[in-house]
């Protein structure tokens, strides 16, 4: 418990050093471009794409394996069961990440408005 309390002791001073801009002076940063709502949009984007991606070829590898594996077992009980376990949790991961890849585009799409669109040209939207 003296561990995690002071962990919070340490991210909430963190975060107050954060909040009274004493940090720019700490780091001693250049003035710059601000960053936009686009260019962070953007980003989160890319992130979650790389994200879901990396999560179903992940999935897609453990699936391979499992199967190899069960192939592999022969008559060995305890091998078979490992692989059967592991291509079931294959399974549900790959459930998941493609559920998460759906709700993520989804509330993407509602926040962008291009959710309710029924007709894009070059991805404007021309009936609503």
């Amino acid at each position: 418990m003296k561990i995690v309390s002071r962990i919070l002791f340490v991210m909430l001073l963190f975060l107050a050093i954060a909040h009274t801009g004493w940090a720019s002076q700490i780091a001693d940063l250049p003035p710059g471009q601000p960053i936009t709502l686009p260019e962070v949009d953007s980003l989160i984007g890319q992130i979650a794409q790389f994200m879901l991606v990396a999560s179903v070829l992940i999935a897609v590898i453990m699936i391979v394996w499992s199967g190899i594996t069960y192939m592999y077992a022969g008559s060995d009980a305890t091998k078979v069961s490992e692989a059967q376990t592991r291509l079931k949790n294959a399974t549900i991961g790959a459930a998941i990440v493609l559920g998460v890849g759906v709700i993520i585009n989804t509330v993407a799409g509602i926040v962008t408005r291009g959710f309710f669109c029924r007709f894009q040209v070059l991805g404007i939207c021309i009936i609503n």
